[in-house]
């Protein structure tokens, strides 16, 4: 296998529309049940192979859900942990021995059977070659394109968040000029960049809206997504693929918006419960380090990051101070990569 850092040359480039929760997932009513079912805890792996494909095994005639597609894993055992439960099961159900695997998102769902807590790993080394040892077939799929059904209810939204990229680019026009951040985001797209949120509340109505519209006709030319920071209105006039949600407007928001690409801002465990209880399809988390934008404010570091990410459902990019450099740490931590504004063009 190759070293993981192959994991952050993935274009991202998926035409994915599946929203997280939009199928009947029942997050929101997880912790009305919890107390009523015991949990079943459940590691689970998402293998990703070099060009970005991932496996699903197929439940065998007999089981419970037979015939149902699954991410590989198996439960966690009495004193053990989501890790060493998906080393084990990956050994018995695939004849792998895992090298590298990544915290991802955690969800929990409610079966007539069971009610269940999924513990979701990026797995991205392993030894051996992989073999079907207990499901009744295997496939290798990637994301926008998966063509194997039925999945189990609580794994299918996971592909949503499979579409999503490394990195979420932050424009930055304002401080560098439009002229500049135009070209950059240019040369970016042709590099391959492919999620990118406008952010400019510095830049008067007039340039801002005309920046926002031009932004958006280049992205769409090299089948990047682009989300519109705070402004509903800009991101519907433009064609921008959805709304990026500040913390205020976050907090304030009842019902999920109607764009197909909605995302927010998040400094806490409140706002990050807020955000998967609106069934958004990311959110940024921060910051990590002092930021250039608010200088001897100190970050909240990586242990605070992996500890804010551990149940989150929903994929979460870390933000603050951080640059390409720091994926393989948030990845560590939980996170599903990083974004940026400086380094974003740099």
């Amino acid at each position: 296998m190759d070293h993981p850092a192959r994991f952050a040359q993935r274009s991202g480039r998926l035409a994915i529309r599946t929203r997280l929760c939009r199928l009947p997932c029942r997050q929101d009513q997880s912790k009305e049940i919890a107390h009523l079912r015991k949990i079943v805890e459940v590691a689970a792996a998402v293998m990703l192979r070099a060009d970005g494909a991932f496996l699903l095994g197929r439940r065998p005639p007999g089981s419970v859900y037979a015939g149902y597609w699954e991410f590989p894993g198996g439960k966690v055992e009495a004193g053990g942990t989501p890790k060493q439960a998906l080393v084990r099961e990956l050994q018995e159900e695939l004849g792998i021995v895992v090298n590298l695997a990544y915290p991802w998102i955690v969800r929990e769902f409610d079966y007539e059977h069971a009610h269940v807590r999924l513990h979701f790993f990026r797995v991205v080394d392993w030894s051996e070659e992989v073999r079907d040892l207990q499901h009744d077939a295997l496939a290798w799929q990637h994301a926008g394109t998966a063509g194997v059904a039925p999945m189990l209810p609580a794994n299918a939204p996971v592909l949503a968040a499979l579409g999503l990229p490394d990195f979420y680019a932050i424009s930055n026009a304002a401080d560098i000029g439009v002229e500049a951040q135009m070209a950059q985001l240019a040369k970016k797209l042709e590099q391959g960049l492919s999620l990118v949120q406008l952010r400019e509340p510095a830049l008067p109505a007039g340039p801002k809206a005309a920046f926002a519209a031009a932004a958006v006709r280049l992205c769409r030319s090299h089948s990047a997504r682009v989300l519109i920071n705070s402004d509903a209105e800009l991101a519907l006039k433009t064609g921008a693929d959805g709304i990026h949600l500040n913390a205020t407007q976050l907090m304030a928001t009842t019902s999920r918006p109607d764009f197909p690409l909605v995302a927010a801002s998040t400094h806490n465990a409140e706002e990050l419960a807020q955000a998967a209880r609106l069934g958004l399809d990311f959110v940024v988390l921060g910051p990590v380090r002092e930021t250039a934008t608010h200088p001897g404010q100190p970050g909240i570091g990586w242990q605070a990051l992996e500890r804010l990410i551990a149940t989150t459902p929903i994929p979460v990019y870390a933000l603050g101070g951080l640059n390409h450099t720091d994926l393989v740490p948030a990845w560590q931590a939980g996170a599903h990569g990083i974004a940026a504004i400086r380094a974003a063009w740099t």
